[in-house]
C-alpha cells in the first residue's frame, strides 16, 4: 500500500505544468517551480509495516519471568501502594520527590489539588534475570524493606533477600532465597527507537500479571529524579504496582525498567518513565558482584553550553559541557583541565551537555583512563585523565544578606569580595536589579564574580573593563563565572546592550 502525500500540492504542481505547456506554444517563458514543490517527494512514500496483529506469543515467551514483589517494611506495615492509602512524599524516595512535586504532589491519590505524580512503589513488580532466582526491581521498592517476598508466575510466593540497592538509578538486585531453576528474561542487545511496540508486564493494583502494550514515546527524558536521568518515555499504560516491572520489545527483550509516572489522577494517562536497558545492566553487574555500585569521578563541576554561552565564547555551536570549576585535587585539576574549558567528547564519543558528560563518567569505573577532548581560547587539546571514585556529597554553606551600592550597566551593585568577607577573590554581587539583564540571568545577591571573558576580576572596574573589550570585540553577550552563595561555581552569559557604562 502507498501513502500519497499532501494530494492538492501535487495537483496543483500537475496544474502548473499543463498551463506552462500551453505556454510554451504561444511562446511565453515556464514559470519556475515553487520552492515548496520543488521539496516534494519524486515517488511515493511507502507506508510502514503494519504493527504485530497480537502480542501473544510475546506474552506467552516472557510472562513466565515477571514477579510480584511484596515487602513488609522496619515499622512492621505492609508498604503497598495498591490500598487506599498512597505513601505521602516523606516515603518518596529523595531522588525521585521533587519530580512529584513539580506536579503538586502532596500524598493519597492525586493530591488535595488532584493534580501529582505518584511513585510506583510497596507493593511492586520485578523480573528474573537467571536461572538461580537472581530478580531486577526499583530500589523505591525494596528501600527500607524487613522482609521481600515475590510471588512466581505460577502462583509460589517466595521469600528473597536484598542484594544490593542503588538509589541514584533506583534500582535493585533481589536473590529469590529457595534455590531451584527459575525461568528468566534477557536484556535487549540495542536500545529501542521513538515509535517502536513495546509491553509491559506487572502487578498493578496488585492483580498481578497483566500486559500492556503501547510505543517508546520519547527517549533520554530527564525528570528531575536523580542526576543520571536518561528515561524512555512509554504510553504503555502503567499504574500503582508495575514499579520494577520490565518493559519489553517485540522480541521478549527486556528494554527498560517501568519506575514512574505523570498523572493528574493516580492512574495511568499515558505518560510512564523507564530506566534504559543499558543503565540497569551496568549496575545490575556490579550489585551482582560487589553488592554496592561505585562510579567514575572526573572532579568538575559543569554545566550545559547554552546559545548565549557559546556566543560568549565565540562558539559556532552550544554542545559540549562547559566546566564551571576543576576541584583541587580531582583527576581533573591533575590533568590540567580549567574553568572555561568545553568538553567535547570522551574516548572519541560526542559530548552533547553536562549531563550527558555526568552519565559518561559515572558509567565508567575508578582507575579508568580516558580522553577527554575540549576546547580552550578557540583551540582543540586532549587531556589523558585517570578516573577517581565519586564520592559522597558534601555540604555547603549560604552567607547572608549585603548593603546596596551603585549599579553598572548589567544592573549589579559590585565590591571587591575580600572587603566584606567574601573571600580573597572576585567581585561580589551587593544587590541586583530585577529588570536589569544580570538578573535575568539568574545572578544574585550574594554571588562573586569570579572572572569576565576568561579574565581575573577583584574590583568594579575590572568587571567594567572586560565588559567594554567585549563589546569591542563585537560579542553580543559577556561570560562570567559566577560563584553562587551556596558555594556552586557556573558560568553566565550576559547579553550586552547598546547603553555605555
Amino acid at each position: 500500500m502507498t501513502l500519497i502525500v499532501r494530494r492538492r500540492a501535487f495537483a496543483s504542481v500537475a496544474a502548473a505544468a499543463l498551463v506552462a505547456g500551453a505556454a510554451a506554444g504561444f511562446g511565453l517563458t515556464e514559470p519556475a517551480m515553487p520552492a515548496y514543490a520543488q521539496a516534494l517527494p519524486k515517488t511515493p512514500i511507502e507506508a510502514p509495516e503494519h504493527p504485530p496483529g497480537s502480542f501473544a506469543n510475546v506474552v506467552d515467551k516472557v510472562k513466565p519471568g515477571v514477579v510480584a514483589v511484596k515487602v513488609k517494611l522496619d515499622s512492621g506495615l505492609d508498604d503497598d501502594d495498591d490500598g487506599p492509602g498512597n505513601p505521602n512524599l516523606q516515603q518518596v524516595p529523595p531522588q525521585l520527590r521533587e519530580f512529584f512535586k513539580r506536579f503538586g504532589q502532596g500524598g493519597g491519590q492525586g493530591g488535595p489539588g488532584g493534580r501529582g505524580m505518584l511513585p510506583r512503589g510497596g507493593a511492586g513488580s520485578g523480573f528474573i534475570i537467571s536461572a538461580d532466582g537472581y530478580v531486577v526491581t526499583n530500589n523505591h521498592v525494596v528501600d527500607k524493606a524487613k522482609t521481600v517476598q515475590v510471588t512466581l508466575d505460577d502462583g509460589r510466593t517466595l521469600d528473597a533477600k536484598v542484594i544490593g540497592k542503588d538509589p541514584k538509578t533506583d534500582i535493585a538486585l533481589l536473590k529469590i532465597n529457595e534455590s531451584g531453576s527459575y525461568p528468566y528474561v534477557q536484556f535487549g542487545k540495542g536500545a529501542p527507537r521513538v515509535g517502536d511496540w513495546v509491553v509491559a508486564i506487572g502487578n498493578p493494583f496488585g492483580l498481578g500479571g497483566t500486559v500492556t502494550a503501547g510505543i517508546v514515546s520519547a527517549r533520554g527524558r530527564d525528570i528531575g529524579a536523580g542526576p543520571y536521568d536518561d528515561f524512555l518515555q512509554i504510553d504503555a499504560p502503567i499504574n500503582k504496582g508495575n514499579s520494577g516491572g520490565p518493559t519489553f520489545n517485540v522480541n521478549g527483550e527486556v528494554v527498560g525498567v517501568n519506575t514512574a509516572i505523570a498523572s493528574p489522577s493516580g492512574g495511568s494517562v499515558g505518560l510512564a518513565f523507564a530506566i534504559p536497558a543499558e543503565t540497569v545492566q551496568t549496575v545490575v553487574d556490579q550489585l551482582r558482584t560487589d553488592g554496592k555500585v561505585v562510579r567514575g569521578y572526573l572532579g568538575v563541576q559543569v554545566q550545559p553550553v547554552t546559545k548565549d554561552i557559546a556566543e560568549g565564547l565565540g562558539l559556532d555551536k552550544a554542545k559540549g559541557a562547559l566546566v564551571d570549576h576543576a576541584e583541587s585535587g580531582t583527576p581533573a585539576a591533575k590533568a590540567g583541565l580549567k574553568p572555561g574549558d568545553v568538553i567535547e567528547s570522551v574516548n572519541g564519543a560526542p559530548v552533547n551537555d553536562a549531563r550527558d558528560l555526568s552519565r559518561r563518567i559515572a558509567g565508567l569505573k575508578p582507575g579508568t583512563e580516558v580522553k577527554l577532548a575540549y576546547l580552550r581560547g578557540g583551540k582543540s587539546d586532549v587531556a589523558t585523565v585517570e578516573l577517581g571514585t565519586l564520592p559522597g556529597d558534601g555540604e555547603v554553606t549560604s552567607r547572608g544578606d549585603y548593603a546596596p551600592g551603585g549599579q553598572t550597566r548589567l544592573g549589579l551593585s559590585l565590591a571587591p569580595a575580600g572587603e566584606i568577607g567574601l573571600g580573597d577573590e572576585g567581585v561580589a554581587v551587593m544587590d541586583v536589579d530585577p529588570d536589569g539583564p544580570a538578573a535575568a540571568k539568574g545572578i544574585a545577591q550574594g554571588d562573586v564574580i569570579l572572572d569576565v571573558a576568561g579574565t581575573s576580576v577583584s574590583k568594579p572596574s575590572d568587571v567594567q573593563a572586560q565588559i567594554r573589550a567585549a563589546e569591542a570585540n563585537g560579542r553580543k553577550a559577556v561570560l562570567m563565572r559566577v560563584k553562587s552563595a551556596k558555594g556552586r561555581t557556573r558560568f553566565v552569559a550576559v547579553a550586552l546592550g547598546n547603553k555605555a557604562d
